[in-house]
């Protein structure tokens, strides 16, 4: 089987050749400990699902469509000026309160959009037509996809959500809380958002035959999500509906929804709405894949669930983790065991490696060698 085949069929709950090899991402910090602990420097680093040749990971590609951006970005303009720190209003739109020695994350004053007027406004930067939105040389990009042996997305990771967007546009206080204070603008958001997802992709779902898409919407905590079942029942559930009803239409088969922290109460809901994957399955927050299987059965396929925090101590716990749930998961189907978020510099290069030997020895089926 090849990667796209291979991708397909696991997704898919059918029997494959190996569960596919990939991992999600690390640290930039992580990386530096790494270099220092012997990984070679002039090897392809780039672990987010795209494939590498030096670690063995399949090949899976994302077409770069630009579907969360302004168009255009919002002009860098400093406001305020002191010894410590700068006030600036960025690219986002955002008004942003740094410190100068850049140790901590920035202070969010104040988001573009408040009220319906400033959405209006901002909907002028969200032309779903505007050509830039496409790669250069799309037609070239066709060529290429046609024919291909590796899985491809509409969208990359990190990209479009419905609740992801408001934040975006909000800020997360205010992306939680205008369901209430003005459910008719809430309305009146994601209806466009829905709107302009679709104009955006119809050309590429028309050229390429696409094989999943993955809503960014990271709307959890560690123990439950920002958003209320009722909440998602009556603004997104319609919405993802209206989305993945397009989506299929188009033949896009699998369709997954990323979040960290916990929203295991809104997966009945989830699955109601046409989502058939879900990622990256967060142990630290409270997700066990093996529950979810049990509960789901093939509701659900599974990426991700390999709780990190293992990785920082040693061997003996690498092996407890992985043993306790990766092969009930690989026998009962739709599963590829990965990280469940970004790999932190707590991680030592020789731990990262014995976690993928016996991952490895796992996904060939070599249970306990």
């Amino acid at each position: 089987m090849n990667s796209r085949e291979r991708f397909l069929a696991c997704n898919r709950f059918q029997s494959v050749d190996n569960v596919p090899y990939v991992e999600i991402a690390f640290w930039p910090q992580t990386l530096e400990r790494w270099y220092n602990e012997g990984m070679p420097q002039d090897v392809d680093s780039y672990l987010m699902l795209n494939g590498n040749e030096f670690f063995g990971f399949e090949r899976w590609e994302y077409i770069p469509l630009n579907v969360a951006g302004m168009v255009p970005a919002f002009k860098y303009e400093v406001l305020e000026d002191d010894e410590r720190t700068l006030l600036f209003r960025g690219t986002d739109g955002i008004i942003h309160r740094a410190l100068k020695d850049g140790v901590s994350m920035d202070q969010y004053i104040s988001f573009p959009v408040t009220d319906r007027a400033s959405f209006l406004e901002m909907k002028e930067r969200y032309n779903p037509h505007s050509p830039i939105r496409y790669p250069r040389w799309w037609s070239d990009m066709v060529r290429c996809y046609k024919g291909r042996d590796y899985p491809l997305a509409l969208t990359g990771i990190g990209g479009f959500g419905f609740y992801s967007m408001l934040r975006r546009w909000m800020g997360t206080e205010n992306a939680c809380t205008v369901f209430y204070d003005d459910p008719v603008l809430a309305e009146e958001m994601l209806d466009f958002l829905v709107m302009f997802f679709m104009e955006v992709t119809r050309r590429a779902l028309q050229d390429v035959d696409v094989d999943w898409f993955n809503y960014f919407e990271d709307f959890a905590f560690k123990t439950s999500p920002l958003v209320s079942p009722v909440i998602f029942k009556k603004f997104l559930l319609p919405r993802y509906r209206q989305i993945n009803d397009y989506l299929r239409k188009h033949g896009v088969e699998i369709i997954s929804i990323d979040s960290d922290g916990n929203i295991e109460v809104l997966l009945p809901l989830i699955s109601e709405s046409g989502i058939n994957h879900i990622c990256p399955v967060e142990r630290a927050a409270g997700m066990d894949p093996v529950k979810i299987r049990k509960e789901y059965g093939k509701a659900f396929a599974i990426l991700g669930g390999i709780d990190k925090r293992t990785l920082i101590k040693g061997k003996k716990e690498i092996e407890e983790e992985l043993y306790s749930q990766v092969p009930y998961l690989l026998e009962t189907g739709g599963y590829i065991p990965t990280i469940d978020h970004s790999i932190p510099p707590d991680v030592s290069y020789e731990n990262f490696l014995y976690y993928l030997e016996l991952k490895k020895k796992l996904l060939e089926g070599r249970y306990g060698i």
